[in-house]
């Protein structure tokens, strides 16, 4: 994976990190003390995308990306994230652990303790 440079930070929201592969995007979020606090990972980029995320409030999140392209006779819309619960967690991680070599080793290590921890759904 690659960092992307220059990302843009949003307003009253942690500092992130975004990380790019052909199938997968990681956006980690830093304290103001650059401390890890959370992640999300962007899977299956080429095809149904998806996204899981986790922080420290909020634990895992699962989510489908609708693109805003399945909009007939209109101009694409704005890509969102709508709830998707039911997600293959083992897959997920092999997706993960194939790049992981590639980032930063204390980003890879915390995602890899988050995963650790989930249960399978």
């Amino acid at each position: 994976m690659k960092e992307l440079l220059n990302v843009r930070q949003r307003t009253n929201e942690p500092r992130r990190r975004w990380f790019s592969s052909e199938s997968l995007d990681l956006i980690v979020w830093m304290s103001d003390e650059d401390r890890l606090i959370g992640f999300e990972l962007c899977y299956d980029k080429l095809h149904n995308e998806h996204s899981i995320s986790w922080s420290e409030n909020g634990g895992f999140r699962h989510m489908a990306v609708d693109d805003g392209e399945q909009r007939p006779g209109k101009h694409k819309a704005t890509p969102m994230l709508i709830p998707n619960g039911h997600y293959n967690i083992n897959k997920i991680q092999a997706s993960f652990y194939n790049i992981s070599h590639t980032l930063p080793q204390d980003i890879a290590s915390f995602v890899s303790e988050a995963f650790s921890k989930q249960q399978p759904n």
